[in-house]
């Protein structure tokens, strides 16, 4: 009986070692199977990729009975275009639309890095309660493509708090300091709460000098400026003297025009009575790297030094500025000068060894130009700009060997006056023959 019993006990260790082995291979194909079908929709659309935010909710928070206006960016972060992008808003109780024909917007072709936003208008339930309601949109990057779809959450109503607190714009800071079309950065407020005790008394009774943040939004009021992020939502409470910094994402269009434009913080404090609005310039222009030739330029014998000033003409630094020259047939030594920070208005004279090679001055006449290139490269921020300055003509010339072509007229005179003198020397010498 035991001996029976080991054999079977061995047969079921077999056996269950034969399914193992057996379910190994059928979970890795099931497994490769689902890593093929789950493709994300950025591939499915050949590399289009929308990004979607509520970059401005009006008014906010949204007032109960009341229309709402929800501005809805959408950005391509893929490396394709996207050939024909719709917006569609779902909205839920206690949101409705104006109307359902306004569900859904189209946006059309959206390039690679591009923006585009859509309004849609909804109404809140006079019946809706105060607090944080959720509504999706929906996007999708061409007609037989499917949906993608996020969730946000809206503020309705404000909520009433006794403390005391007031919270206030202590300073404001934008990376860069000084934007150029096409750039992205940020910009950090900080807030405080500008009350010096815990309590204060008004009218016999005590209060405290907590002050909360309910919401914050920043919204560009000039064309050209977009805001990347949602307004932050319940930030806590700040004690008295306290502060808290709230950074936006920002972008600058690259068909923004120079000046400064302004954003508007608007700030949700305890109460109606201690909402505010601040006014928050930003600075756009576009001047950059100048590069200037500060002697002449011209090569001796395929060879030649080449000399430059650098200025930067922006308002604020740059960093990580170099120059590169290219010109066909010469090389350049060094062959790209890091030059790093430059501060505003601040000029550098660099130089660079050129070389031809000797092929090239074979195939050529000595007195064609030689036409170089210069590129700056430079960041502005996380921003980088290319600057190229091109038609910049090195005139070749070459020496005779064995003495300075300047020696070579004043020797032809010297050999043709001797031979002169020579002619008549012997004439006169003929003629008393």
């Amino acid at each position: 009986m035991c001996l029976n019993f080991e054999i079977q006990a061995n047969r079921g260790e077999i056996r269950m070692t034969r399914i193992k082995n057996s379910l190994v291979p059928l979970i890795l194909s099931l497994l490769l199977v689902f890593s093929l079908f789950a493709v994300p929709a950025s591939a499915a659309v050949g590399g289009a990729n929308l990004k979607v935010t509520i970059v401005e909710t009006n008014p906010y928070p949204a007032k109960i009975g009341e229309y709402l206006t929800l501005t809805i960016q959408v950005e391509n972060i893929g490396g394709d275009k996207a050939d024909n992008v719709d917006i569609e808003i779902v909205p839920q109780y206690p949101f409705s639309l104006d109307s359902e024909a306004n569900a859904v917007k189209n946006v059309g072709v959206l390039n690679p890095g591009r923006t585009a936003t859509k309004e849609f208008h909804l109404f809140v339930d006079k019946n809706a309660q105060k607090g944080v309601r959720s509504i999706d949109v929906r996007t999708k990057t061409g007609k037989d493509n499917p949906w993608s779809e996020k969730s946000f959450d809206i503020r309705i109503g404000t909520e009433t708090f006794n403390s005391k607190g007031t919270v206030e714009l202590k300073e404001f800071v934008s990376d860069p300091q000084v934007f150029m079309p096409g750039d992205r950065g940020t910009v950090t407020v900080t807030l405080t709460n500008t009350a010096t005790t815990p309590t204060v008394t008004i009218g016999g009774t005590d209060f405290d000098t907590n002050a909360r943040i309910q919401a914050a939004v920043l919204r560009p009021t000039s064309d050209g400026i977009i805001v990347l992020d949602a307004p932050y939502a319940d930030m806590g409470l700040l004690g008295p003297g306290d502060s808290i910094k709230l950074t936006f994402n920002v972008k600058v269009a690259e068909d923004a025009p120079e000046g400064t434009h302004n954003f508007e913080l608007a700030i949700e404090g305890n109460s109606f009575d201690y909402n505010s609005k601040k006014n928050i310039p930003l600075k756009v222009d576009s001047s950059n790297i100048r590069l200037i030739s500060s002697k002449e330029l011209q090569m001796v014998d395929g060879k030649a030094t080449v000399e430059f000033d650098v200025a930067n003409t922006h308002p604020n630094e740059f960093n990580s500025v170099s120059i590169k020259p290219e010109a066909e047939g010469v090389k350049f030594y060094p062959s790209e000068y890091f030059i790093g920070p430059m501060n505003p208005d601040e000029l550098f004279t660099i130089q660079f060894n050129a070389v031809a090679d000797g092929s090239w001055i074979a195939s050529r006449e000595t007195s064609e130009p030689i036409n170089m290139t210069l590129s700056a490269n430079y960041g502005n921020g996380i921003n980088k700009h290319e600057n190229v300055v091109s038609n910049l003509f090195i005139q070749p010339t070459v020496e005779t060997q064995g003495g300075s072509s300047n020696m070579i007229v004043p020797g032809l005179m010297f050999v043709a006056i001797a031979g002169a003198g020579m002619l008549i020397y012997r004439k006169k010498k003929q003629s008393k023959k």
